[in-house]
């Protein structure tokens, strides 16, 4: 069978009602054509061309990884909290960290938090980075009464609770 077997001519559609046809079986359905931009409609897109338009290239100089890790909110401005507030990060890169917090925090202030990276049962194995960071953006949030912070890290440092033996420590 060739390929013009497989396609049928359709004629495009006229403004005056015409007899509708008789369609044998062995020719199948007939196809119906509707134009795509008719003149009572504004003009638009049909479909975007997505292999022509490309991906948004992604303009940060260190890229973000969407991570929810647990965070800790110990002190800001340097007044310790009493109870650190517990959250969680929406993304985290190697310069800075988002994520959702109950408080609006004053813009530029200091905040200390902690972040756990690697979370493993029992204790074991856990790697934790404590951070001094800097408040950079501010958004509210979706959710009412929070908001979307941006922050810098300025110091940052790590701690493991691993078990090392004593032949690998110095004496």
């Amino acid at each position: 069978m060739s390929a013009t077997n497989l396609a049928l001519a359709v004629r495009a559609p006229s403004k005056q009602p015409q007899p509708a046809e008789h369609v044998s079986s062995t020719t199948g359905p007939a196809l119906c054509c509707k134009p795509l931009l008719r003149p009572e409609l504004p003009r638009r897109f049909i479909r975007v061309p997505t292999h022509a338009v490309g991906v948004h290239p992604e303009h940060r100089e260190y890229p973000r990884a969407c991570l929810q890790l647990p965070l800790k909110l110990h002190s800001i401005n340097g007044i310790v909290e009493d109870f650190p507030i517990t959250l969680v990060t929406r993304d985290i890169s190697s310069t800075g960290v988002y994520f959702l917090c109950p408080k609006q925090l004053p813009m530029n202030s200091a905040i200390e938090l902690q972040i756990v990276l690697v979370s493993r049962p029992l204790g074991q194995g856990n790697v934790v980075m404590t951070s001094n960071a800097y408040v950079r953006r501010i958004h509210p949030a979706a959710m009412p009464g929070w908001f979307g912070i941006a922050a810098n890290f300025d110091d940052v440092s790590f701690d493991r609770d691993d078990f090392i033996p004593s032949r690998f420590l110095g004496t």
